[in-house]
């Protein structure tokens, strides 16, 4: 058997759990489906963070930024 949980809903969420059981379904089932859509928002939001550091970077492009925008307040001041 689940374990049971419990929440303090307030205004924000009580608006949202109207919006999420306005097709009939029980508080509980919007509840854990709500659960279950953000865990897999925030596992793939983690794979494609760790996708992206594992891409090449490729071959650096002879800009040196700091130097680029040093120059470019120094232009700007005069």
């Amino acid at each position: 058997m689940a374990d049971t949980i419990t929440i303090r809903s307030d205004s924000e969420t009580e608006h949202a759990l109207d919006v999420l059981t306005h097709d009939g379904s029980s508080r509980s089932a919007a509840i854990r489906q709500a659960v279950l859509e953000a865990a897999q928002r925030k596992e793939r939001a983690a794979a494609m963070r760790r996708a992206v550091l594992r891409m090449p970077l490729g071959d650096p492009d002879g800009i040196d930024v700091a130097t680029e925008i040093a120059r470019d307040r120094e232009d700007d001041g005069r």
